[in-house]
């Protein structure tokens, strides 16, 4: 596996380092990564998306939905079965298991559901106003306000 060097790119941008932070982990993550369960991530409105999991042989209990800071962690674990059944094929798998997400800035899960096998996690980015693009007034004659106010203050 190649090893890339983003050295320049630190030195080239200001504010970025998440960026360059998530290609690094990125590249130098686990080569076997597990499929398993299956999943799906659609967008379902401008700012709203959802994560749906295969979970087929899980109940309610066997689930958790967790998230932390820039996390969602999915995990499941079958409770052990104590009864006598004698398999001739097993297909359905119910190993434990643990998928990781990192979401975006600003965005946070709004629900959980399961129904027919399928565990589907809503997320919403909610951009605080504070971050929202605002349209600036540009004022006329504005260079002249502040010659004023600059000749105001070397009278004083």
């Amino acid at each position: 596996m190649r090893a890339y060097d983003f050295a320049p790119l630190y030195r080239a941008t200001v504010g970025f380092d998440r960026v360059a932070d998530l290609m690094d982990r990125v590249l130098t993550s686990e080569v076997n990564h597990t499929t398993y369960p299956p999943y799906n991530i659609e967008k379902t409105d401008e700012d709203a998306y959802r994560i749906s999991i295969a979970v087929a042989g899980f109940s309610d209990d066997d689930l958790n939905v967790e998230q932390r800071e820039n996390a969602l962690i999915v995990s499941a674990k079958k409770a052990t079965d104590d009864s006598d059944r004698s398999y001739l094929h097993r297909g359905i798998a119910t190993r434990a298991f643990e998928k990781r997400f990192h979401l975006a800035d600003h965005v946070r899960v709004t629900g959980a559901s399961h129904s027919n096998g399928m565990l589907h996690v809503d997320l919403t980015r909610e951009v605080p106003e504070a971050l929202k693009p605002r349209t600036i007034e540009i004022a006329t004659g504005a260079s002249k306000a502040i010659e004023s106010k600059t000749n105001e203050t070397v009278a004083a």
